[in-house]
C-alpha cells in the first residue's frame, strides 16, 4: 500500500519514523487536522489526539478541537472520497466505570466538566459524529475503543504509567504511585494493537463497532511497579502521593466481541511487552536523550 502519515509533531518525534523515510510507498505531510486537508485516498485512520493526561491537559480547548474538528475534517474527507474511515476511540469514554469489565454496550460514567473531560468528551462526540456519518452519508466506518497501550518510541515525557515507571526505575529515582496503587489497568503491547487496527478494517462493511481493544488480563498500578523495578534491577522505592480528580479506578476490557469478528487477542504478555520497551528507554537514556523529567502518570 502507499501510506500518507499526517502528523503536527505535538507529541509526536520524526525520529520514530526515520526507517520509513526512503519507502517509496510512504509519505509524510506535517498537518493539524483541525485543518481541512484535501488529498485522494482509500481509507482514513483517524489515530489523531494527544492520549496523555500531561498533554492533552496542556490545552484543553485544543485537545477538543482535535477530536471534534478533527473528525469532522477527517470525515468529510471520506465523505467526499469514499474512503473506508477507522477512528481511534478510547477506554476512556467509559469514564469511572460502574461495570467491570467494560462491555461495548456500557455508555460509561463520565465527568463532563473536569480536567479529564476534554479527552473523554472529544473522544466521545468523535464517535457521535462517525455514526451520524455512517447513517446519513453511509459512510463506511469502524471504531475502535483503546485501552492502555505501550511499547517502544513512546515519548518518555508523556506522563502515562509505565514511561514513567520505566524512566523512573533505570534513574534509580523513586517510583511516584498516585493513590493506594490499587487501581487496576491492562496494559496492551502496540504490536497487538496494530494487528487489531488491520483487521478491523479488513471486516465487512456492515461491522462498524464500536469494539474494545486491549488486553484483558488486569494489573494493579502497585504491580506494575513491582515489575518495572523487577525487569530492570532498580533500586527505586515506591512513593504515594494523593489521587489525581476523576482518576478511573478500575479499567479492564471485555474483548469478546473482538475474539468473535476479529479472531484477535493480545499474544504479547506484559514482562515481554515491558522488557522490549525498558530495552528502548535505556537505550534513549544511554545516548544522552533525556529530555523525560517524569511528569504524573495517569
Amino acid at each position: 500500500n502507499d501510506v500518507i502519515c499526517l502528523d503536527n509533531y505535538f507529541t509526536g518525534n520524526k525520529q520514530n519514523i526515520n526507517h520509513l523515510r526512503e519507502n517509496p510507498h510512504f509519505e509524510l505531510i506535517r498537518h493539524d487536522v483541525t485543518f481541512p486537508l484535501y488529498i485522494e485516498v482509500d481509507e482514513i485512520y483517524n489515530l489523531a489526539c494527544p492520549a496523555s493526561p500531561v498533554h492533552y491537559q496542556h490545552d484543553p480547548v485544543q485537545t477538543t478541537k482535535t477530536s471534534v474538528h478533527g473528525a469532522i475534517n477527517m470525515l468529510g474527507l471520506a465523505k467526499r472520497t469514499g474512503a473506508k474511515f477507522f477512528q481511534a476511540s478510547t477506554s476512556e469514554v467509559y469514564g469511572d466505570p460502574h461495570v467491570h469489565p467494560q462491555r461495548e454496550e456500557y455508555w460509561g460514567n463520565v465527568n463532563p466538566i473536569g480536567i479529564r473531560s476534554c479527552y473523554d468528551e472529544g473522544k466521545r462526540c468523535a464517535e457521535t459524529l462517525a455514526f451520524d456519518y455512517h447513517r446519513q452519508h453511509k459512510l463506511r466506518i469502524k471504531v475502535a475503543r483503546i485501552f492502555n497501550t505501550y511499547g517502544p518510541r513512546m515519548h518518555p515525557n508523556d506522563g502515562r504509567v509505565v514511561s514513567n515507571f520505566i524512566m523512573q526505575a533505570l534513574q534509580n529515582e523513586d517510583i511516584t504511585l498516585y493513590g493506594d496503587g490499587n487501581q487496576t489497568r491492562s496494559f496492551c503491547y502496540a504490536d497487538d494493537l496494530i494487528e487489531a487496527f488491520v483487521r478491523i478494517m479488513a471486516t465487512d462493511d456492515s461491522f462498524t463497532g464500536p469494539v474494545n481493544i486491549g488486553n484483558p488480563n488486569e494489573f494493579t498500578i502497585k504491580q506494575l511497579a513491582e515489575t518495572v523495578i523487577e525487569l530492570t534491577g532498580s533500586a527505586s522505592n515506591i512513593k504515594y502521593l494523593p489521587l489525581p480528580s476523576d482518576d478511573p479506578m478500575q479499567r479492564k476490557p471485555d474483548i469478546s466481541l473482538a475474539r468473535r469478528e476479529l479472531d484477535w487477542e493480545p499474544t504479547i504478555q506484559l514482562k515481554e511487552g515491558l522488557t522490549s520497551t525498558i530495552n528502548y528507554f535505556d537505550g534513549l537514556l544511554k545516548s544522552g536523550d533525556k529530555k523525560a523529567k517524569v511528569r504524573r502518570a495517569a
